[in-house]
């Protein structure tokens, strides 16, 4: 039997079709990895296509891999040859070979998000910009959405008008660009944004990678942005034999499954394919190989309410399985509680193993409650989001030295060791040398070489000496045509005495750290083992910077995995309990005020439809009446997306017993239908009156069970009113946005006549 004849009628399809472009509409679940990887098969075996021809590009480290170990045991000849590979990872290899042309050294440096910030705040300090005033993380997002639509500083500059903030953006964009260039660096946003400059601007490069890859295959395509989609654009629109374009392209994704606008993702560009691409044929995956007809029936009612999506529905032959599960707790505490109670007797009785279940959330604040009681109960856990290992100090610290002997111009890596471990060189002093390389324009690193003749640091020169002695001394070492690859990190330990200070400092913190400079280690060991290409310091420093949290996941571990609903795409689980499901909380209040609220909230529904194609037996929703945020009591109505899931295909567990009105339509003021319970004119029970600082406390024209009118919120009904040392507590149950405490102050109500 033949290999193809495993597949479904429309994966079949979409598995042979060869010439022109092709657009696979891949419900979750649909079996679009295994359509990758036999269309790849397809081309070797049955349309002669030479494997070096052929490019495949994914998002995740996770997912390339996954697709090379598949097409190798598929394809018996030079599997090696293809590139599958991420984005990013893809235009780093095109630029190690190319970027010369751009103005750039080949050995550049990678910055990851916290060199990114150091190199940020540098340049705000220089610029006298106040980063309380115009936040740091403001500044980067806005830089990062000019890269995702290929705007370069100059091209904002001219499009800012007369905002004095984007004014300022564009200052730092500006001065941003110029340090990364004088240190050899690129950030993430620049691996996408230089290789389209690079094929922008020549037209040799372009024309190489044209003809080396006359089949161009891309999954996810729903989460590309602008410059992604420029980049495939240029690529796949190589002229063959006849000297037309083909447009070999075929793009695998899923519009319902788009949840990546913050970062940049362009919705339109799958929406809009056959308008970018003509002729373009269209395949939909719609039957689901994952989960029960329950949690794909719940699934399809949810995504159904957007109206910003091509027309699909997912099936399958899947048992019936149990119902939804949705359950409202009293408390946040109650529901993380019950779920891991829940879960722990399920394993006890035999019926699944830990790395079974998945705790899935909207935020990352969210955890920690079940942090709390996973800890509790001896169980075992692993968040994903957490702090990255590459993120830890110690191993920053090392890397940056390796750093450092590959490419001396990264002012940032330098700047981080330069007095690690302590050699007496202060911030004066480090100053003094920025300064001067600034004035001389020459990098960091070069100004140490010259220390002597700074001025000011007649007496500190001779410790700096030693330091660049000793990176000279491991530069040398690793340009020796025997020197061992796997011993670069013992020797820099060594030279810098790093691991002999945390020896002597002998604390369970230090031991700690060891044991992760440990790992380091077993990781380069694995990178020159398992390497394609010939090992060396910059592919292993590339491919640490590369690396993503999901790509830690080991999936063999027997623990549950504690996630937002953002970092669960493309994996799936037995069991899946979706917490905290309440207007407010998800969605979010962000998306219910924003300025497109209907496009907001339809973001956040198909997030809400990847969380519940996660599961594949049971599924379980959960919400809380009342919830601790930031400091503050919050009672929130169950979301919208409970209610838009019929009640036949739930199981409703909700302390509230009036479950008829909780689940009655009602129309709210976007347009789309969600639910709410009954007003309860029953005060809420609080702990002791809470001290308030507002104005002093005079009559108030409104009483419990009045109508009141807030600016925000709209009209509610007071359902208690509590007296305070110089202000009322008032609160308020809002139809549309729950129950609400309130200063009276600053609150403003104003009574509602009859």
């Amino acid at each position: 039997m033949s290999i193809y004849d495993t597949l479904n009628t429309e994966q079949k399809k979409a598995v042979i079709h060869d010439k022109g472009p092709l657009l696979i509409l891949a419900g979750a679940g649909s079996g679009k990895t295994r359509v990758l990887t036999h269309r790849i098969t397809y081309l070797i075996e049955h349309r002669n296509v030479n494997p070096w021809n052929i490019l495949a590009v994914t998002f995740t480290n996770k997912a390339a891999k996954e697709m090379k170990e598949r097409v190798a045991s598929l394809v018996d000849s030079d599997s090696e040859s293809i590139w599958v590979s991420t984005f990013h990872s893809t235009c780093v290899r095109i630029l190690r070979r190319f970027i010369d042309r751009i103005g750039y050294g080949r050995s550049f440096t990678i910055y990851d998000s916290d060199d990114q910030k150091t190199l940020i705040r540098e340049v705000c300090k220089y610029l006298d910009i106040d980063t309380k005033k115009i936040p740091e993380k403001n500044i980067i997002n806005a830089i990062s959405k000019a890269k995702d639509e290929l705007i370069s500083p100059e091209e904002f500059e001219k499009s800012i008008g007369g905002d004095y903030i984007q004014k300022k953006y564009a200052q730092v964009y500006k001065e941003y660009q110029k340090r990364l260039k004088a240190s050899n660096a690129l950030d993430f946003d620049d691996l996408i944004f230089k290789t389209v400059e690079l094929f922008t601007k020549d037209k040799e490069s372009l024309t190489y990678y044209q003809n080396r890859f006359r089949y161009i295959m891309v999954d996810e395509y729903q989460d590309t942005n602008t410059a992604q989609f420029k980049l495939i654009h240029l690529l796949a629109s190589g002229l063959n034999e006849k000297g037309e374009k083909e447009y070999n392209l075929c793009v695998v994704g899923d519009d319902d499954q788009s949840i990546y606008k913050f970062r940049g993702a362009n919705i339109q560009n799958i929406l809009n394919f056959e308008k970018a691409f003509p002729n373009t044929k269209v395949i939909k995956l719609e039957q689901n190989y994952r989960s029960t007809k329950s949690i794909l029936a719940a699934a399809n009612e949810v995504i159904a309410n957007n109206i910003g999506r091509k027309d699909k529905a997912l099936w399958t032959d899947n048992d019936q399985g149990e119902p939804v599960s949705f359950t409202q707790f009293e408390s946040d505490i109650d529901e993380a509680d019950s779920i891991t109670d829940e879960i722990r007797r399920t394993v006890e009785n035999g019926q699944a193993s830990y790395n079974d279940f998945a705790i899935l959330y909207r935020t990352n604040a969210q955890s920690r409650i079940f942090e709390e009681k996973l800890i509790l109960r001896n169980i075992p856990y692993k968040i994903i989001g957490s702090v990255n290992f590459y993120a830890r100090k110690e191993i920053k610290d090392i890397l940056a030295y390796l750093k450092t002997i590959e490419n001396g111009l990264d002012n940032i890596a330098v700047k981080r060791i330069i007095n690690v471990p302590r050699r007496g060189i202060g911030l004066t002093t480090i100053d003094k040398v920025n300064d001067f390389a600034i004035n001389n324009d020459i990098s960091f690193y070069q100004a140490l070489t010259r220390a002597s003749h700074i001025p000011g640091l007649e007496r500190t020169a001779s410790k700096i000496t030693p330091f660049v002695s000793m990176i000279e001394g491991l530069r040398s070492n690793l340009l020796q045509d025997n020197y061992n690859l796997m011993e670069i990190i013992d020797d820099v330990l060594d030279a810098t005495g790093y691991l002999r200070d945390l020896e002597a400092e002998n604390t369970d913190e230090a031991k700690d750290r060891i044991a992760n400079i440990d790992e380091l280690v077993n990781k380069l060991v694995t990178y020159a083992q398992g390497s394609e290409e010939e090992p060396s310091l910059s592919g292993f420093l590339e491919e640490v910077a590369l690396v993503s949290d999901i790509d830690n996941l080991d999936e063999s571990t027997d623990n549950i995995v504690l996630m937002t609903l953002h970092s669960a795409k493309g994996l799936e689980f037995p069991y899946v309990y979706i917490c905290g499901m309440e207007e407010g909380i998800f969605p979010g209040y962000m998306a219910i005020y924003a300025d497109n609220p209907q496009e907001e909230i339809e973001e956040e529904r198909r997030l809400c439809y990847v969380g519940i194609t996660r599961a594949r037996m049971k599924l379980s929703l959960t919400a809380a009446k009342q919830r601790m945020l930031r400091g503050d009591i919050q009672f929130n109505k169950p979301s919208r997306f409970i209610h838009e899931i019929p009640r036949y295909l739930m199981k409703v567990n909700m302390a509230d017993k009036n479950l008829s009105t909780a689940f009655s339509p009602k129309k709210n003021r976007f347009g789309s239908e969600y639910h709410q319970s009954q007003i309860s004119h029953k005060p809420f029970v609080t702990s002791e009156p809470k001290q308030f600082q507002g104005s002093n406390m005079g009559t108030l024209d409104y009483d419990v069970g009045d109508s009141v009118k807030h600016i925000k919120f709209g009209i509610g009904t007071v359902i208690d009113i509590t007296m305070g040392g110089k202000d009322y507590e008032v609160t308020v149950e809002f139809p549309s946005y729950g129950t609400k405490k309130l200063i009276a102050s600053f609150a403003k109500l104003t009574k509602v006549q009859d």
